[in-house]
This record gives structure tokens, sequence and C-alpha cells, in this order.
């Protein structure tokens, strides 16, 4: 891997490791201060999905900008909703109040859909070879966030006395700031266009009715749909059942730290996984730790079920996550990536929205049974799309290899 490590996949790393502990951190925090501000403790989740549904939005004006601006300058535009809206939630919480707190993570939210991107940016910085393994990189620095967003939601929340959590999103706002330095220091090549002549006819790529109907496209957008809604659905119920079982926050900390570092700590090998056995396969490895992790919350409550379970649900988002990333780039070119890159997040995050916003209701309303049983029809519908797929890549090796075989006589 350090054949094509380089300055930006560095400062993209860190940049993962920020956010995602700041992501982390609002994980293992959202639901419960949700739940002690709402009056209807059905809205728990509310301020969860309304950041997933910020993100949902903002994909498609984020890269827009990014067609503008570069990516690098609407990052740092993006970073600055991050650290207005840790700050807000912060004094939501001092102040008692839901709605506002509510606001807050939608700004963080406004912040995440710009953020989606360095995923792709990554994906630029190398030869097209080596695109799954550099994803796979700047996904490493989730593997730092899955020790310091936990840790540092529990020995920050009584920061401020009185008022449970406000330190938390204090400390959010700085490794938010910390996020906007970073950015800064970014050299990317494609940040500044070339200057295009008046007469001059610029390519425009296919028409986006023609992208999104491929079906490897379409493979890849469900898969990173349902997996990334799975995940999310399945995460966010977490605290609560944890809650309502009688579990203390520090188990409810461990049990999110230990599901973090398994969304990241695969992109050592994910990679290379790919590289060897092939897209399809490795998706498909996802899709089976996601019915694991259905299967082992079935079998019990106690904590190692949780833990076990939410282990099993990282490894499923990171090899759905990575793979889904991986298999969009090969269904555009250079003058199409950011439309096509748009429609598939902002997809995605209508899914995680609404699986946000649906898990504290269902959680509620039915239990932990109803929440994991809920999850099984998607996953089966990923493993037959992606079993289609497979028999695809297995036709199409086939196909290419007798081409390239030289008749006999």
């Amino acid at each position: 891997m350090s054949s094509f490590i380089n300055r930006n996949l560095s400062l993209l790393a860190v940049s993962v490791c920020l956010m995602m502990s700041c992501a982390s951190l609002i994980v293992a925090t959202a639901a419960l201060v949700g739940f002690a501000l709402a009056t209807d403790k059905a809205l728990s989740t509310l301020p969860m999905a309304v950041q997933y549904i910020a993100t949902m939005l903002t994909s498609i004006p984020a890269a827009y900008l990014m067609h503008k601006l570069g990516r690098k300058l609407t990052f740092m535009l993006g970073s600055l909703f991050a650290i207005t809206g840790a700050g807000l939630a912060c004094f939501a919480i001092i102040q008692q109040h839901f709605w506002l707190f509510v606001l807050a993570t939608a700004l963080v939210g406004a912040f995440q859909g710009f953020a989606n991107y360095i995923r792709y940016a990554a994906a630029e910085t190398v030869a097209i070879p080596d695109r799954s393994k550099a994803i796979s990189f700047v996904m490493l620095g989730g593997v730092a966030a899955a020790v310091i967003g936990p840790n540092l939601a529990k020995y920050s929340r009584e920061w401020v006395s009185g008022a449970e959590f406000a330190g938390s999103y204090a400390a959010a706002v700085l490794l938010y700031l910390m996020i906007l330095f970073v950015m800064a220091f970014l050299r990317l090549k494609k940040d500044i266009p070339e200057p295009v002549s008046i007469n001059e006819d610029k390519p425009l790529g296919r028409p986006l009715s023609v992208i999104v109907m491929q079906p490897r496209y379409l493979v890849a957008v469900l898969s990173g749909m349902i997996g990334y809604g799975v995940m999310s659905f399945i995460m966010t119920a977490t605290p609560l059942a944890m809650n309502q079982s009688s579990f203390l926050f520090d188990d409810t900390s461990l049990v999110i730290q230990w599901h973090v570092l398994a969304m990241f700590a695969p992109s050592f090998v994910t990679g290379t996984l790919i590289v060897r056995f092939g897209l399809s396969k490795v998706m498909l490895c996802g899709v089976f730790f996601g019915f694991a992790c259905v299967l082992i919350n079935m079998l019990g409550s106690s904590l190692w079920h949780y833990m076990l379970a939410l282990i099993c649900l990282g490894i499923s988002w990171n090899f759905l996550f990575v793979g889904s990333t991986t298999m969009i780039t090969d269904t555009y070119n250079e003058a199409e990536k950011n439309k096509a890159q748009a429609v598939n997040d902002f997809l995605m995050f209508s899914m995680v929205a609404f699986a946000s916003l649906s898990a504290g209701a269902l959680q509620n309303a039915f239990g932990w049974q109803v929440v994991n049983l809920g999850v099984l029809p998607l996953l089966t519908l990923v493993l037959i799309a992606l079993l289609s797929q497979l028999r695809k890549d297995k036709l199409l090796a086939k196909q290419n290899l007798l081409q390239e075989t030289p008749l006999a006589g």
C-alpha cells in the first residue's frame, strides 16, 4: 500500500479520523440527548435522522460547488457548518431545548454532505488500479476515531455541570476546527479548473439517465444504500435498546467504540481483498456479516451480544461501502463524475435518513427484535443483486479470456 500513499491521501485520512471521531461521539450521545430533551420519546432519534436528511439534501449542492470551486475550498466551507452545529448543540443542551438541538445536528449533517466526497477525492489522487486501496487507506482514519469518539463522549459528558453531554459537543467543536486546519494543506491537482476557450467544445458526458440505468451503477447504488441504511438503522437503535435494558452509558460507549473500530479496521485489507477476489465477492461477504449481526442480536441481549453484533455490523458496512464506492467509480468518466457521485450520495443518505428516523419509533413501539427482523428483506435484496452481478462478472471474464486466446490451427 505504501507505494501509492501520498501527501493528499495522508491529509484526507487525518480528516476522516477527525470527522469520524465526531460522528461516533454523536452516535453514542444524540439518541440519549434526544430522549432526555424530547417530550415525545418516539422522537428521540429525530436528531440523528435530521442529520442524515441534511446530508442527503447537501450532497447535490456540494457536488455542484466542487465542480465550480474545487474540492479543497468546498471541504473548508463545509467544515464551517460543522463548527457552527457542534457549538449550537452544546448551547441547546445547556438550554434544554430539543428543537434547537435538532437544528444543530442538521448543520453537522450538512457538513457530512460535503465530507462524504473525501472518498472520491482519494480515488482521484491515484491510478485507476489503486482506487480501492486509496479509498480503504483514507477510511483507516476511522480506526483511531473508534477510540477517540466514544471515549471523548464518555470523559467530556460532565464537563458542563447540570448539562450532560454539553461538554462532549464543545469538544466536537475543537475537532471540527482541526479539520478546517488540515484541509487548508490539501493540494489537489483538479482543484483549479483549466481555462476553456469560449469556442471550445467541452464534453459533458452522457445524460444522467443513461449513467444511472447501467446495471453496474444500479447494483452499486443499491448496495451502498442498503448497506449504509441497515448499519444506521441498527446502530441508531442500539443505545436506546441498551438504555432500556438498564445498561450504563459506559457500556453503550464501549459497544459503539468496538462498532466504529469494526467499521474502519477492515480497511487495512479491504482494498487488497477487492483486488485479489473481486468486488462482488467482497461485497457478498459484507451481506453475510449483516445477516450474522441480526442472528446474534436475536440470540440474546447481553453486553457480549450487543458488542459482537455491532462488530459484525461494522464489517458489513465496510465491505459494502468501500465496495460500492469502488464500483461506482467504474461507471462514469471525468466529465460525468460530479452528477454520478451526487445521485449516488443523495439516494444513499435518503435511505440512511429514513432508517435513522424509523429506528427510534420502531424500537419504542415494538422492541429490539422487530428492529432486527426488519432489515432481513433488505439484506436479501442486496444478496440477490450481488449474486446476479457476480454471474455477469464471470461471464464477462470468460468472454474476455476467449477473445484473448488465439484459435488453434
